[in-house]
């Protein structure tokens, strides 16, 4: 029995890391971990909970990975390879309540360290719903979920969604008939060419999927029942957001924001404004208890009559997190592409100019597009959407300050 079991192996079910833990704690090389005479004395720190000074040298009070708080140890600022632990506690300790916080020999105030703790446990809570997001996001674009300004972690009862969700007493009518295009772009231009036609709008986008038409005018993506395939150049909505994008926390009291991560191009795509629909009279009982509440997030579809809306409160996806500005990154459109009923447009925003890297998304929350002719009236939103401090409804709505910062604010959302 036990001469057939000498070329058996099983699996190790231990994780890498706590391997080369239990080799460094017997003092055990292992060249298949990696655990070398040269580094079987490193520890990996996981956290720095204190940091003193004693005549001209640095101490940090460190928490080794994988193991507990009774093992930490003070380590001079030489034996640590950790530079940005090192400058995230620095960074904390000077943004940390009642101004920059210097040690002393024997440490650092109580209040500090609480600090510190608390911004460990905060890191550890957004990494974790950061996780999440992309683990539930459909989308090609990765969300990053950064807070370097206090010490609020992710948001309660929010649900990341990715398209509509029905609510009550709402009916999405599937569409019944595609296009027949080979070539959808090159199509659009015959009478009653492609979706578009077939509706007699305008073929929305160029050759690089930027739309083209003005604001107000509706776009027709092709859909299910078409012929063409992923790539037609009139599926850009559908495809979801492609750029990298980060919720963060913003510094002038405006709650939460989004920036982008990658540039974006004048006339693109960026996102959805995904949630909840409901009717108009469950909208009418919601933005009372909205109003209580301090934030809603309604948004009404009336691009033909006001009978839905969109409400984003409790299931959105991250233009939840976007903020007003008096002057705006994003337009509106609305978009038809599996659903034709015009009460229950998709709601899409698009870069008015060209975006940088690192630049906050936002949009105009009290939005009005010129009345050009009758069809881009429609799209006069009675856009009543307020988030983080504000108050207020769509519904009832009082003199609530601006705080976008634009040179041509008008001081008010509403």
């Amino acid at each position: 029995m036990a001469e057939n079991l000498k070329e058996c192996s099983v699996c190790c079910l231990s994780p890498w890391s706590q391997l080369q833990e239990l080799c460094r704690l017997q003092r055990l090389r292992c060249r298949a971990l990696g655990v070398t005479r040269r580094n079987l004395a490193d520890f990996e720190v996981e956290l720095l909970c204190d940091y003193r000074r004693v005549r001209d040298e640095e101490f940090y009070l460190v928490k080794w990975r994988g193991y507990p708080s009774s093992a930490n140890t003070w380590e001079p600022r030489r034996n640590l390879r950790c530079r940005g632990l090192l400058q995230q506690l620095h960074a904390d300790l000077a943004r940390a309540p009642g101004g920059p916080v210097r040690p002393g020999p024997r440490g650092l105030p109580a209040r500090a360290v609480s600090y510190l703790a608390q911004k460990a446990e905060q890191r550890r809570a957004l990494r974790r719903w950061e996780r999440h997001l992309n683990l539930t996001r459909s989308h090609r674009g990765r969300i990053a979920v950064e807070n370097d300004v206090d010490l609020h972690g992710p948001p309660r009862d929010f649900v990341y969604v990715n398209e509509y969700k029905v609510g009550a007493g709402v009916a999405l009518t599937p569409v019944a008939a595609g296009c027949e295009c080979r070539d959808c772009l090159a199509e659009a231009t015959l009478a009653g060419g492609c979706c578009p036609g077939a509706s007699r709008n305008r073929f929305a986008y160029n050759e690089a999927g930027q739309v083209r038409i003005r604001a107000g005018l509706p776009i027709y993506e092709c859909n299910s029942r078409c012929r063409c395939g992923a790539e037609c150049p009139n599926r850009v909505v559908q495809r979801g957001i492609r750029y990298d994008l980060c919720i963060f926390r913003t510094g002038d009291g405006r709650g939460w924001g989004v920036r982008t991560l990658q540039r974006i191009r004048k006339n693109s795509f960026v996102m959805e404004y995904v949630g909840e629909i409901i009717t108009s009279e469950e909208a009418e009982r919601r933005g009372q208890v909205y109003d209580r509440q301090g934030a809603t997030y309604l948004f009404d579809l009336d691009y033909v009559e006001d009978v839905y809306t969109v409400d984003a409160a409790h299931y959105g996806n991250i233009s939840h997190f976007v903020n007003h500005s008096c002057d705006p990154n994003l337009q509106v459109y609305n978009v038809f592409i599996e659903n034709l009923d015009q009460r229950l447009p998709r709601i899409a925003l698009f870069a008015t100019r060209p975006i940088r890297a690192g630049e906050e998304l936002t949009f105009d929350y009290n939005m009005h597009v010129d009345p050009v002719d009758a069809e881009s009236t429609r799209m006069d939103s009675n856009f009543g959407l307020v988030g983080g401090s504000l108050g207020g409804s769509p519904r009832a709505r009082g003199r609530i300050e601006c705080k976008c910062g634009a040179a041509s604010c008008r001081k008010y959302l509403f």
